[in-house]
C-alpha cells in the first residue's frame, strides 16, 4: 500500500468515524432531548426487556460493524467511505462475499443502524426511533441509487449474482447456501 492509499484510508476512517460514531448518535440524542415522545417504558419488566433488546442490538451491531470493516480492508483491500460516487477511502479491489457479507450485502449499515436503534431504545425515545427509521430509509435509497450501480459497474455479473442471493440489510442465510 502506497502513501496516498494510506492517507485515503486514514481520511476515510476518520471521516466515517466522526459521522457514524459521533455526529449521528448526537443527532439521535438531541432528537430524544427535544421531543417529549417517549416509548412509555416505565414498567420495570418492560424496561428490562427493552434494555435487554438494546444490549443484544448493541452487541450484534458492534460485531457486524467492526467485522465488516476488517474484512473490507483485508479481503477487499478497500475502505468503507464513498460519498455519492466520490471515493474518500480506496475502493475495494475485490468483491467481499465472506464473513458478515455472506449474510447481508451491507453489514456496516446493519451494524450501525442496530446501534442507533439500541441507543433510541436506551433513551426511551419514540422520536429517536422514528428518526432511525427515516435515516435507514434514506440510506437504502442512497444504496440503491448510487452504491449498487457502482458495484455493478465495478464487479459486473459477480455482483449481480451476489445481489440475488444475499439480503440487502437484514442478516439472513444466503439463498445460495440454503439450496
Amino acid at each position: 500500500m502506497n502513501k496516498s492509499e494510506i492517507k485515503k484510508h486514514i481520511t476515510g476512517y476518520l471521516l466515517g468515524g466522526f459521522i457514524f460514531l459521533i455526529l449521528i448518535p448526537f443527532v439521535i440524542y438531541f432528537v430524544s432531548l427535544v421531543s417529549s415522545a417517549s416509548l412509555g417504558i416505565n414498567v420495570p419488566l418492560v424496561k428490562f426487556i427493552g434494555y435487554s433488546a438494546a444490549t443484544l442490538l448493541t452487541v450484534a451491531g458492534g460485531v457486524f460493524a467492526i467485522w465488516s470493516n476488517i474484512d473490507l480492508f483485508i479481503i477487499g483491500k478497500g475502505g468503507p467511505v464513498d460519498f455519492f460516487n466520490k471515493p474518500i477511502s480506496p475502493r475495494s479491489k475485490t468483491l467481499v462475499t465472506k464473513g458478515p457479507y455472506r449474510y447481508t450485502r451491507n453489514p456496516m449499515v446493519f451494524g450501525m443502524n442496530a446501534l442507533y436503534i439500541a441507543l433510541s431504545i436506551f433513551l426511551n425515545s419514540l422520536s429517536a426511533l422514528l428518526f432511525c427509521s427515516i435515516f435507514l430509509s434514506a440510506i437504502i435509497l442512497y444504496l440503491k441509487l448510487t452504491e449498487e450501480k457502482r458495484l455493478i459497474k465495478d464487479f459486473g455479473d459477480e455482483y449481480l449474482e451476489y445481489r440475488k442471493s444475499v439480503s440487502m440489510i437484514i442478516p439472513l442465510p444466503s439463498k445460495k447456501n440454503s439450496e
